[in-house]
């Protein structure tokens, strides 16, 4: 079972690239179609140095890119079977738009048990900067753990 030990522990930051490929198919995914998202005059006329990306793709960036998938999972000894999603949520200090390379740095924020210790919520919050350091974004992930 986690407890408050876990808090303030940091894994291995995440490097990943804004490419315009795997934006696309995530666009075609939802079904986005603004124009902002696919066209760099329609970004460029919407005052973005490029063409942005949508709020909650640093979430995939960070996954898909992630080479540690499950280093949160394994380092607090968490078997995946018990562990739900609780939610995320994202703060934009800077727009990111492709091109970008962004660096996620995660850490255990929080730690609280719920139900009698029943589960454990565990959140996990991400600074998120660029490749001029420039820090663009935290996003935060709740994840639940069923213990028992």
């Amino acid at each position: 079972m986690v407890d408050q030990s876990a808090v303030g522990r940091r894994f291995t930051p995440v490097t990943a690239q804004v490419e315009p490929g795997r934006l696309r198919y995530f666009f075609e995914t939802l079904g986005e179609s603004n124009p902002v998202y696919r066209d760099a005059a329609a970004a460029t006329a919407a005052c973005y140095r490029g063409i942005p990306i949508p709020p909650t793709y640093l979430f995939c960036l960070e996954m898909l890119d992630n080479e540690k998938s499950f280093e949160f999972l394994t380092a607090l000894d968490i078997d995946l079977g018990r562990v739900l999603h609780g939610e995320q949520s994202f703060v934009y200090h800077a727009p990111v738009v492709v091109g970008d390379t962004l660096t996620f740095s995660p850490r255990v924020a929080s730690v609280t048990d719920k139900k009698g210790g029943a589960m454990t919520l565990i959140v996990v919050e991400t600074a998120v900067t660029n490749q001029d350091g420039v820090h663009v974004a935290d996003t935060a992930r709740t994840i639940v753990v069923r213990n028992g």
